[in-house]
């Protein structure tokens, strides 16, 4: 196991030496395609600027951290945010030192552009090889077991307290310091598994480890809490972050309206003709209202086209669509399989009431095996801390379609939660993307 802090310090090396190359590269193709040979002055000169800041930015953002490289998107994503960030810089540099003349902009758009197509596909590539390359995990985690049963999840990295000598640890025993000291060399982390009455002793053994350290304490499971805090000198649970901060708010609606300003004019023709389409398939109106469960639990009305014939739609949601549903017109069951009838709701994202990405909304009828949604898992009234979205991370994962069983609500439900506890401008953007490959899904109708 200690083997994988060498193998991480190499992958992050090759990622390193590799985007200096890609760079240098795209700047001396910039060129070679400009003038036909390399200008020597033009290309040190812009090298000699843009490598250092893409690599302070890089440093900073943790591009070159393990757990970045191992996520594509991620990878990409900052490797190519730190490499623009370089490039403005030089320009301001540019501009404020009035040395634009020294340097050609072409060579230097061309190469830019020609880097990041350089950075992100060599990151993309990267992930692949570092996943192959590190195996399941890429840190070296002990666990510890101490008098209690080894959990069906643990693997190669667990090991019996008796078989080295560290059953019940007294801190006035050598020997016992000494095994501790020895089996924890060399790891990321020791986690260890013991009797509840034993957890007193062994945290005083592990805050000796110059590594850091947990004990595990199963019977918190059901609290769900985010992390540990401090109250009157007595140790609390941190539960609920509540809704995100001013600032992320700020961003989120931000992003919101940047996409949806320009976008939404562009979708106007194609909304007057599925309105007209629909009032010709079927009598009623085009667009169909229900009330939905928002954000801080709060109901708003959601815009959707309207696919069901008029005397069969359901206002509360009680009846989840199936696949084979009588109540669905001809050009509902079209707008339900490519997903155009959610196309309304860009208009909920202008007025405020949606986001772009978030936890979809329910109907409050929504049901799975006969149970209200929030009489399966009481969490459920949890993903309302962020606002609802047209798309989110339980749809790209595949979690869409009629909720018939529970765990058609539990896996979303885990998906939207993790999506809030873990929001991030990025990941709004990946979704996004990702959204476009799930957009016909066997499960819409």
């Amino acid at each position: 196991m200690a083997s994988k802090k060498r193998r991480r310090t190499i992958l992050s090396a090759w990622a390193v030496a590799v985007d200096l190359a890609a760079i240098s590269a795209a700047f001396l193709v910039a060129s070679l395609l400009r003038i036909g040979s390399i200008d020597e002055d033009q290309l040190v000169r812009i090298l000699v600027c843009i490598l250092p800041i893409y690599m302070g930015v890089a440093l900073n953002n943790q591009s070159h951290h393990v757990t970045t490289l191992l996520n594509d998107f991620k990878s990409a994503w900052r490797a190519a945010t730190a490499l623009a960030f370089a490039a403005g810089a030089m320009l301001l540099v540019a501009f404020f030192m009035k040395i634009g003349e020294d340097f050609s902009r072409l060579l230097f758009g061309v190469g830019t552009v020609l880097a990041l197509t350089l950075l992100v596909l060599w990151r993309y590539g990267l992930a692949r090889i570092g996943q192959r390359y590190l195996g399941d995990s890429p840190f070296a985690d002990l666990c510890i077991y101490d008098g209690v049963e080894r959990s069906a999840l643990s693997g190669a990295e667990a090991i019996d307290a008796d078989a080295v000598g560290l059953s019940s640890p007294y801190p006035n025993d050598p020997a016992v310091v000494a095994n501790l000291a020895r089996v924890a060399h060399g790891m990321d982390r020791v986690i260890v598994h013991c009797r509840p009455e034993q957890r007193t002793q062994w945290a005083f053994m592990l805050r000796s480890l110059d590594v850091p350290s947990e004990i595990v304490t199963p019977e918190l499971t059901d609290l769900y809490p985010l992390g540990i805090g401090r109250r009157s000198g007595q140790a609390s649970l941190l539960l609920g972050g509540g809704t995100l901060s001013w600032s992320q708010r700020l961003l989120k609606r931000s992003f919101d309206l940047a996409v949806t300003v320009p976008v939404l004019p562009l979708l106007l023709p194609l909304l007057a003709a599925i309105a007209l389409v629909v009032k010709l398939d079927s009598p009623g109106p085009a667009f169909f209202r229900q009330e939905r469960i928002g954000l801080g639990n709060r109901k708003f009305h959601i815009l959707k086209f309207r696919t069901m014939r008029v005397e069969s739609c359901d206002a509360n949601g009680d009846q989840s669509t199936s696949r084979a549903d009588d109540r669905i017109t001809r050009v509902g069951s079209f707008l339900r399989r490519s997903s155009l009838d959610e196309i309304p709701q860009f208009l909920n994202v202008l007025t405020g009431s949606m986001s772009i990405v978030g936890p979809r909304p329910h109907a409050m009828g929504s049901r799975a095996e006969n149970a209200l949604f929030w009489d399966i898992d009481d969490r459920y009234w949890h993903r309302h801390s962020v606002k609802p979205g047209l798309t989110g991370l339980a749809q790209v994962r595949g979690y869409r379609g009629a909720t018939e069983i529970r765990s058609d609500l539990t896996n979303r439900l885990q998906s939207d939660l993790e999506y809030i506890e873990e929001w991030s401008l990025p990941t709004d953007v990946r979704i996004i993307f990702q959204t476009f490959s799930v957009l016909l899904h066997k499960n819409a109708f």
